[in-house]
């Protein structure tokens, strides 16, 4: 798979597929790892995804998009409008379809006022690693991130990738996660919640990494994965240089797979241009911009070819000042 176009990977394999729930599953199922494994500093703390590859879970995915009830009835259970609690209604669906999932979402509170924390999901392993016949319980943190790299440490460390909206960083992150979270299952509280002990706890790191417009990529060595999904980000005042003429605004539940709209969805570069400049007159929020492309073989659908942010202006120096603060 080309590191640099995923979308293109992404509708080979499953372009097909039309209900954009469903493409959003595929996507937490076909994407690489944001980060290595492999490398040192995650300590093998890093998860990845095992058993769904194949004709098997090809032939679900196909049956769920003609008729995607079962994982609708799953999201409106609890809705809600964060991007990582409806990917993980997503990843919990799919771990009760391959029925490894023992848990899921399950609160630790030492006292009525007093939250230590949460398991994301407890999963079964495998065959039964025991004499005694048990099976494997595994703790997996799980989190879907989307990190723009602040250009003047490129390749220092991974407090250089920030979040659109600056509210964190993946060093951050992954402190927080390797730090506290993956922990949980030691704590005198957390034991009443589990059917035996945790034999290992892992995150497992889902998303995209955008890099400055116009900018050769960086090779970082930040335990990122050399396959991870990429983009761009841009200024405002950068958002002329876009590549392509056709563009979707994405709304934050559509962040995860690559866009497929119908074609007249789209907006051209000036109704962009106009859609964002009537945005950060009054909002400081980054968009996420499709860059779309209408399909030969059936022009009334359009499909993804890249992607990126647009920044306020000033989103370079802020973006600095919350890295040098930590």
């Amino acid at each position: 798979m080309p590191a640099d176009n995923f979308q293109a990977e992404f509708q080979r394999r499953r372009g097909h597929l039309t209900d954009s729930h469903v493409r959003a599953l595929a996507w937490l199922l076909d994407a690489p790892d944001l980060l290595d494994p492999l490398a040192a500093q995650w300590q093998g703390r890093i998860a990845t995804l095992f058993d769904h590859q194949g004709t098997e879970i090809d032939a679900w995915l196909l049956e769920l998009d003609r008729d995607p009830a079962p994982l609708l009835a799953t999201i409106d259970a609890h809705p809600s409008n964060r991007l990582g609690r409806y990917a993980e209604r997503l990843m919990a669906f799919f771990f009760r379809h391959q029925g490894i999932l023992c848990a899921h979402g399950v609160q630790v509170r030492a006292g009525k006022n007093d939250t230590v924390g949460e398991f994301d999901f407890l999963l079964w392993r495998g065959a039964p690693l025991q004499a005694d016949g048990r099976r494997a319980l595994l703790h997996w943190e799980f989190a879907t991130k989307f990190y723009l790299l602040e250009s003047s440490g490129a390749g220092r460390d991974a407090d250089y990738l920030v979040g659109p909206n600056l509210a964190d960083t993946l060093g951050a992150k992954m402190r927080k996660i390797l730090d506290r979270q993956l922990s949980l299952s030691s704590h005198p509280a957390a034991q009443v919640h589990l059917p035996q002990t945790v034999d290992s706890a892992q995150a497992l790191i889902k998303g995209w990494l955008f890099y400055p417009l116009g900018q050769p990529q960086p090779a970082l060595s930040l335990g990122v994965s050399a396959a991870h999904c990429r983009g761009f980000w841009a200024t405002l005042a950068e958002a002329e240089y876009l590549p392509g003429e056709r563009y979707l605004i994405l709304p934050r539940l559509s962040w995860l797979a690559p866009a497929r709209a119908a074609s007249d969805a789209c907006i051209g570069r000036l109704d962009l241009r106009e859609t964002l400049n009537a945005h950060f007159a009054t909002d400081t929020l980054p968009l996420l911009v499709a860059v779309m492309r209408v399909q030969v073989q059936d022009r009334d659908v359009a499909v993804e070819t890249g992607r990126g942010f647009i920044v306020p202006n000033d989103w370079r120096g802020r973006a600095r000042e919350r890295v040098q603060g930590r």
